[in-house]
């Protein structure tokens, strides 16, 4: 999992039947920002990866979105981020 997010500007821990997580995608999608999704449910380590994400950001719900290495929340704490202008310079760091 560090290795993904490591590797990736930005990366989306979800799943395909979570509207929370479409939010999210659609909010980078909307601003032109690639991102990598992971689709726990499609993952046969899915359930092995919710543990890990719990110890790391202390939570078990999808989206768990990271920018630039940090976990920034989950899809109402991305909208909020890009709506404070914050967003984008993290995505930027990256760049």
């Amino acid at each position: 999992i560090q290795d993904i997010i490591s590797d990736n500007c930005v990366v989306i821990f979800s799943k395909t039947t979570c509207s929370y997580c479409k939010m999210a995608k659609k909010l980078f999608e909307n601003i032109n920002v690639n991102y990598t999704a992971v689709e726990l449910d499609m993952n046969t380590n899915g359930s092995q990866f919710q543990d890990i994400l719990e110890q790391m950001t202390g939570g078990r719900t999808v989206p768990r979105v990271f920018v630039n290495g940090t976990f920034v929340g989950g899809a109402t704490d991305t909208q909020r981020l890009h709506e404070e202008g914050k967003l984008l310079p993290l995505i930027h760091q990256c760049q």
